[in-house]
């Protein structure tokens, strides 16, 4: 695949996903929101990756953006959006996805059990600005 075709491909990715979440939003599917939430995320911030550089088979992309943004000659406009879709995808990143598939297996907590009404606003938001801050970066 190359490189263009990657950042369309993740792009769409990071749009359905999104669709998803607002529709287990409006359904108060708090654990699948939530889930789906952090795969846009996750798949923006592919999307920006794959624009500079080949995309790691990771969930945890924080450091990744971060070698990015240290490693690149951007300008500062580039390098803010950048380090601020780091934010996001510390946010809801690697942590969320194992918790939303898999709950806290150390005390059996399940993921239903998890995620209330305000998590699944809030990540929603949160992919919401991962989605805006990918299409910029991409679209420079």
């Amino acid at each position: 695949m190359d490189s263009e075709q990657d950042v369309r491909f993740r792009m769409k990715l990071a749009e359905g996903f999104l669709r998803e979440a607002d529709e287990d939003l409006e359904l108060s599917r708090w654990r699948s929101c939530v889930d789906n939430a952090q795969l846009s995320v996750e798949n923006s911030v592919k999307a920006v990756i794959a624009r500079f550089a080949p995309v790691p088979r990771t969930h945890d992309l924080a450091g990744p953006l971060k070698e990015l943004h240290a490693s690149a000659d951007f300008g500062s406009d580039m390098k803010d959006l950048i380090w601020e879709l780091r934010t996001c995808a510390e946010q809801l990143g690697y942590e969320e996805h194992v918790r939303s598939d898999y709950g806290e297996e150390g005390s059996f907590v399940t993921p239903w059990e998890l995620f209330d009404q305000a998590d699944a606003q809030k990540a929603v938001e949160i992919a919401r600005r991962a989605l805006s801050l990918a299409k910029r970066v991409v679209q420079s």
